[in-house]
Parts: structure tokens; sequence; C-alpha cells
């Protein structure tokens, strides 16, 4: 069994083997049934709670910030969330995502991680009759802001297993979490340098967090989604995946501290030169490499259905690389009716398939062989539709 990588090599277990095509192909006339992802009743119940939690933060900000200057806020931290957004859909693409998953990813962390830190933020105010500034921005809000938004990362591992299979899906979830958390956050920092300095000091900040430092938080929480990542490729039970959540957190608390430090202490724009930004070069580096390896391990994962007669060694050529999916696509617009729709289901599927077996081979998905049996059914279906005359 091959395995681009170590990070990639699933716990152990004894996997059910494939078994072989049909010959002739079986019937596939309901086989483009959806297929379930779920992402469980404890996210349900998480997404009604977060409904209040909104009601409340809409009505902290508008009571004392304003309806203008909360409007404003809100129309400039659109702004770099919106590039992010972009840029996390981009390393998405492989595999893409549920996205009310994703949707729960950034409402937890625009809403419910937010309501944490000011929570955490008043009571403390209260025990303590406040703390300094330094000590709030270099510990305080670490610890506390990555603390909440890795709940959010626990409670989507918990409750959404089947959606999430790697490293890149941490990093996606992370990054998402994060990037709703910066939104919220951005909100009150626009609009309190709009009320204080009008237009031109709410342009400083803008300059600031939106364009310098849009994927500060984006970075702090990845590396506790990555974290995740690792134990869901081995398929660890949630206390198991603890291990792996700690060093993450851990990290993501001192690049957080790192990054408030660095302008509470020294000199920001020197250590945003020296440091910040090398740091974010590497993030990027380390991100195309596990959509490299996610790639070779799509066609480790789909060469072995093609063994077996599931697929033929050119359409796993074809799934296993972006040039041969957009050469795919550009095939299938120019048939008849303009077949790019199904042979995008016909790719999705059989990537979510190479990812199911990757589940499997640790012998601890007990839904494993039924969402196999749904997918092989689809890609079936799907190819039968491609080729049909």
């Amino acid at each position: 069994m091959s395995y681009p990588s170590p990070l990639w090599q699933p716990g152990p277990g004894e996997p059910a083997p494939i078994a072989d095509a049909p010959r002739p192909p079986a019937p596939v006339a309901a086989a483009l049934l959806p297929i379930s992802r779920r992402g469980g009743a404890l996210l349900w119940v998480a997404a009604v709670l977060l409904v209040p939690v909104l009601a409340l933060l809409v009505l902290y900000f508008v009571r004392f910030l304003g309806p203008a200057a909360s409007i404003v806020g809100v129309l400039l931290a659109a702004v770099p969330f919106v590039v992010v957004w972009l840029a996390v859909r981009l390393v998405d693409r492989w595999e893409p995502e549920p996205r009310r998953l994703l949707a729960f990813a950034v409402a937890w962390g625009a809403i419910a991680s937010v309501a944490i830190a000011l929570g955490v933020d008043a009571l403390l105010a209260f025990l303590a009759g406040g703390l300094t500034d330094a000590f709030s921005a270099v510990v305080q809000a670490p610890i506390v802001e990555e603390v909440a938004k890795g709940a959010g990362l626990l409670l989507l591992y918990v409750g959404a297993r089947r959606s999430f299979d790697g490293p890149v899906d941490g990093i996606v979830y992370g990054a998402l979490i994060g990037a709703g958390f910066a939104f919220t956050e951005n909100v009150q920092y626009f609009a309190v340098s709009f009320i204080e300095g009008g237009a031109v000091q709410v342009g400083g900040v803008f300059f600031l967090r939106a364009v310098l430092s849009p994927f500060a938080h984006v970075m702090f929480t990845s590396l506790t989604g990555f974290a995740l990542g690792l134990a869901a490729r081995r398929s660890l039970r949630t206390a198991a995946a603890l291990r792996y959540v700690f060093p993450g957190l851990i990290g993501a608390i001192v690049l957080h501290a790192l990054w408030n430090g660095s302008a509470t202490f020294f000199n920001f724009f020197e250590v945003y030169a020296t440091l910040q930004v090398p740091l974010f070069v590497l993030f990027i580096l380390g991100i195309l490499a596990l959509r490299r390896e996610e790639a070779r391990l799509t066609r480790a994962r789909l060469g072995e259905y093609a063994a077996a007669g599931w697929f033929t060694a050119q359409e796993v050529d074809m799934l296993a690389t972006g040039t041969g999916r957009r050469s795919a696509l550009a095939w299938a617009r120019a048939q008849p009716g303009d077949r790019a729709a199904v042979m995008r289901t016909f790719i999705r599927d059989a990537t979510a398939l190479a990812a199911t077996r990757q589940r499997a081979l640790s012998g601890r998905d007990a839904t494993a062989a039924a969402q196999e049996s749904a997918l092989l059914q689809r890609t079936t279906a799907a190819r039968a539709a491609l080729l049909a005359r």
C-alpha cells in the first residue's frame, strides 16, 4: 500500500478488498441519487444556538457603536473576508467540502468564538478588576480566542467526520473559522476607528488589517485544523485526537501571541517584514505541498479501483492532475448538449471515492463500505452519461 508521505498514513486496519467491476456494467438508473453527508445532530444543535448569540452580538454593536459606524465596519470588513474566502475556496477545489459545513465554520468563527472571547473578557474584568493592555493582547487574547476557535474545529471533527478527511480539510475549516472571527473583529476595529478619527483613521486601520494582515487569524487557526486533520487521517476517536489538538493549538497560540506582541513591544513593520512575511510564505508553500500530496493520494487510491476494473488507467491519470481535469472539462463542453456538469460530477465523486477508500484503510469507518458502494454507482452512472451518444 503506497502513501504520498507519513502525513497520509492511516491508522492500522484491515479494509475490505475492492470488488471487481461488473461485466457487463450493472444498471445505473438510480445511481445519481445524492449521497447523504449529514453533519450530525451536534452541529445542528450548535448552529441553532448560534442564532440567539448572533442577535446579542448585533445588539451589542448597535448599542455601543451605533448603527452608522456598525454599517461602515461591516462594509469594510467584508472586503478582506471575501479575499480570504476566495483564497480558501481555491485550496478546497480538489475535494470540495459541503457548503453547509463551510458556512458553519464561518459562523462559528464570526459568532460563537467572538461571543466566547467577549464573555471571558467581561468575566476577567469583573474578577480581576481589569488587566494590563499588554497582558490582554499577548497572553489573554491568543489563549482565549484560539481555544474558542479550536472548539468549532472539534465540533466539526466530532459531528462531520465523513467530511473531515485529512490535513487539507482541517486547514480549510480552520481558515474559515479564522476568517469569520477576523470579520467580526474587523467590524469592531473599523467602527471604532471611524467614530474616533473619521475616514483618515479608518483608512489607516483598514490598511493594517485588511491589506497587510487579512490572513493572520487564518494562519493561526489553520495550525489547529492541520493537527486535527492528521488525527482524522488516522481515524482517531475524539479522546485520542486531543493528543494532536494540543500541539496544534499551542502553535496557534504562540503565532497569535507573536503577532500581537510585535505591535505591543516591537516595531510592527520591522517584525512584519522580517518574520511575518516569511512565515506567510512558508504557510503558502506548505499548502501547495499538501495539495500536491492530495493529488498523489487520489492517484494511488483510484489506481486500486482501476486494478479492479472500475476505472481505466487514462481516467486515473485525468482525475489525478489539475491539467487532466481541465482537459476533461474542455472535452465535455464540446460534446453534444455540453456535458461539463456531468464531468464535474464524475470528478467530484471519484475524488470523494479516493477519500472514502483512504478512510476505510484504517478499518474503523463503519460507513465506508456503504459510501464506497454509492460512489461507485455514481461514477459508473456519470461515465455512462458522458459516453452516451
